[in-house]
């Protein structure tokens, strides 16, 4: 299969590439032509060891030159890519058993690692029943012929669940689709310049922030995380130069936190075009303390894209492209149930009154595009008209197949080609509001994590066993959200397990426990109903049951 992703492999100019982030605050510089030569020579050394096209081939690799090189070498072997986080935050063992699962569903044909990752790599592969041993990136002395690919171009892996990762069949029609989507909605010129400091493995940074910049040939100005982490100013330095980013709202707090106006004299932003918020729910103070810090470099509260995407659509559903302040609601959260209407207790557009804006305030994501309809839909499937809370649905060519290998989720379904994200929402003067997660997961710091892990590990901290423990990710406005059902009356364990989730998901993250005889309810099959029986409870109708302090 022929793809335009892949065209600037044979037709690369040489007057553009990759700008690289070095440690000791310089940057290093590439051209396409240098790079496309160098992934066609990595495509020859993948083919002498027998990767062909439609073949898995999965990188577990930092962000750098070789990573770049050897993910396009991998698409131009005609193979499939699955990007594998390198360890951030798990211990050794954790993070072994994590690739491994993601291997043993992947089951590629060869396992590229660098050479500090080997021994991690190694260790997934022998837990996984792969043969062999990592294979540490090389080039063949000739660039291979760009070869004819298989039907899929990624495999996005869930992050977060040691025990059950998912990958998203991305296929080429797929991410061509969203990849247009993508540049229209920014507005993407043939001169404009992409800066980020994303995570490649994660589909914002992957997709977003990378393949479309790379497949148009922009000049791309890459971070990685732990460089915007030491230094925020930098990845703002950036724009002086170029016009588009894309980051989650924590970092533009994060930057209003760290950075200091000083930092950014003589800085002028006044071309910065868009920089897009998404990956989980955004709270307008977040923006608007980014606003004040760099409005007077020139910064426009217009460039704020506010934006909906997810995996299993490929990436971006809606984003607001109109030149407008961002608007941002407050519901009552008594409203907040699924197939009533919502009810909007305030709204404004961004702006100084949105400082303290957090808990409880939710910002607009955009109007869908014709070729990616989002409709809302209730717990029957019956369409729900504006202002009516719902699950959201996704259909469109970048809404993907399904899930590798059979897995399956409990929240987001493919079904009829459409995506049944398992996400709560509601338009309102025509834009999509996004309340998060109401099943499986919930997104902290852009990261998904499983319902199904933290019951184990609650289950083994309050001794009740997993059976009696059941936990629900409830959307809330502006706040994510965590309810802990215990089939016990006894409540001595819950400090503990306070403390415990404060660890693994963060303070701002509203916990409900609930303790009680008869809480638990199940699907024919034994799978918790998740969702009815947050529903339940909110609406008074969960007998026995006692909500925790």
């Amino acid at each position: 299969m022929a793809s335009a992703l892949r065209d600037w492999l044979d037709k690369p100019n040489t007057g553009r590439g990759v700008h690289l982030a070095a440690d000791d605050g310089g940057w290093d510089f590439r051209g396409y032509g240098e790079l496309a030569s160098a992934a066609r020579r990595t495509a020859g050394a993948l083919i002498e060891e027998g990767v062909r096209p439609g073949d898995v081939v999965c990188l577990i690799l930092p962000t750098d030159f070789t990573c770049i090189e050897t993910y396009f070498g991998v698409w131009a072997a005609g193979a499939t890519v699955c990007l594998i986080t390198p360890p951030l935050f798990q211990d050794g063992d954790d993070y072994v058993a994590h690739v491994a699962a993601i291997l043993r569903q992947a089951k590629p044909v060869l396992v590229a690692a660098s050479t500090d990752l080997a021994d991690y790599a190694g260790r997934a592969m022998a837990q996984a029943g792969l043969p062999g041993e990592p294979w540490l990136p090389r080039q063949a002395a000739a660039e291979a012929e760009v070869q004819p690919a298989g039907e899929l171009a990624l495999l996005q892996f869930t992050s977060g669940s040691s025990g059950a990762p998912r990958g998203v069949m991305v296929t080429w029609d797929n991410l061509e689709a969203n990849s247009e989507l993508i540049a229209r909605s920014a507005g993407f010129e043939d001169d404009d310049v992409v800066a980020s400091w994303l995570p490649l493995y994660h589909d914002m940074g992957l997709i977003g922030c990378f393949l479309t910049p790379i497949a148009r040939q922009g000049m791309l100005r890459l971070m990685r995380p732990d460089h915007f982490i030491r230094d925020p100013a930098r990845w703002i330095r950036c724009f002086a130069e170029a016009q588009h980013t894309a980051a989650p709202p924590f970092a533009y707090a994060y930057c209003a936190r760290r950075v200091k106006p000083e930092q950014l004299e003589g800085l002028d932003l006044s071309g910065w075009k868009m920089a897009l918020i998404g990956a989980e729910p955004i709270d307008p103070h977040s923006l608007e303390v980014f606003a004040q810090l760099l409005e007077p470099f020139g910064f426009s509260r217009t460039a704020f894209r506010p934006a909906y995407g997810m995996a299993e659509t490929t990436l971006l559903v809606t984003m607001d492209k109109e030149l407008r302040d961002p608007l941002a609601v407050r519901p009552d959260r008594e409203s907040l149930s699924f197939g009533k209407p919502v009810r909007i207790l305030e709204q404004h557009s961004l702006g100084r009154r949105s400082v303290g804006a957090k808990a409880g305030w939710i910002v607009g994501c955009g109007t869908p595009e014709e070729d990616v309809p989002v409709r809302i839909v209730d717990d029957e499937g019956r369409a729900m008209p504006e202002d009516v809370l719902g699950e959201i649905v996704v259909g469109g060519a970048s809404a993907c197949p399904g899930y590798f290998a059979g897995a399956e989720a409990k929240s987001t379904r493919f079904i009829d080609g459409e995506v049944y994200t398992g996400d709560a929402g509601f338009f309102h003067e025509g834009q999509l509001f996004v309340l998060g997660r109401m099943g499986d997961s919930i997104k902290v710091r852009g990261r998904s994590v499983y319902v199904e892990d933290l019951e184990s590990k609650i289950a083994e901290v309050s001794g009740l066993g997993k059976g009696r423990i059941v936990v629900v990710g409830v959307p809330g406005a502006g706040q994510k959200g965590l309810a802990l059902f215990a089939e016990t009356l006894d409540d001595a364990w819950v400090p503990e397990v306070r403390e415990t989730l404060r660890r693994r998901v963060g303070e701002d993250v509203e916990v409900t426990i609930v303790v009680g005889t008869g809480l638990i309810q199940r699907t024919s099959s034994g799978k918790p109903r998740r969702r009815y029986m947050w529903e339940r409870l909110k609406d008074g109708r969960m007998d026995g049951a006692r909500v925790v302090d």
